[in-house]
């Protein structure tokens, strides 16, 4: 009998622990406590499309106020594979005298261009070009050349300038012109003396139909 009460004792207080250490647990570890997520989030930075930048000159401001002297200096980068003198010897690439305007991947007869070149189509006009300066691999994917290309805009329009003072080429693109100081405002003003006119028109037509309407 004692045994029996003994056994019983030990299961009832260990009842009596568990139940003690499940209601410490709640209080402790209760649903009113904030839970941190199980993955913490990293901020997402988006990148600026930079389509609100300003885009900068245009190729023909920049060829309007660019120096070929400059363009020679650039070209001092593409001597390990061109020459640009007058009945120059191809190198690595072809002679470029006189290139500007020229079909593009044929100016120099004999020499072996790239189907990607050969087969590009159009002149080497001055946009072509500046494509090209820009990144050969992307203008002709292919091309046997593998100068990596000029970032500045600067420094394509100073060798483009270059290239026209070593055999020609055509004719410069014309910067657009800015407006006159003045100009915009004009529009407005004129816009405005036209609808003092028209007021003042339709208050006479008024006042007729008033002095008609009275007599």
């Amino acid at each position: 009998m004692n045994n029996s009460n003994t056994i019983f004792g030990w299961i009832l207080g260990s009842g009596i622990v568990a139940l003690g250490l499940s209601i410490v647990s709640a209080m402790y570890f209760g649903a009113d406590k904030p839970h941190a997520p199980h993955e913490g989030g990293f901020p997402v930075e988006v990148a600026d499309s930079g389509e609100g930048a300003a885009s900068g000159p245009s190729l023909a401001e920049l060829l309007a106020t660019g120096d070929a002297t400059a363009g020679e200096k650039v070209f001092a980068k593409c001597t390990a594979c061109h020459t640009i003198n007058q009945g120059g010897a191809n190198g690595i690439g072809p002679n470029l005298f006189g290139v500007m305007g020229k079909p593009i991947g044929s100016h120099v007869a004999g020499f072996a261009y790239s189907g990607a070149l050969s087969g590009h189509g159009g002149d080497w006009t001055f946009e072509n070009m500046n494509a090209w300066l820009s990144s050969p691999r992307a203008f002709a994917d292919g091309t046997k050349m593998s100068f990596a290309g000029l970032s500045k805009p600067e420094d394509r329009a100073n060798i483009m300038l270059y290239l026209l003072a070593n055999g020609g080429g055509p004719a410069l693109p014309t910067p657009e012109a800015a407006p006159a100081e003045g100009e915009a405002d004009a529009a407005p003003e004129g816009a405005e003396a036209a609808g003092e006119v028209a007021a003042a028109e339709a208050e006479q037509e008024a006042g007729a139909e008033i002095a008609e309407a009275t007599e």
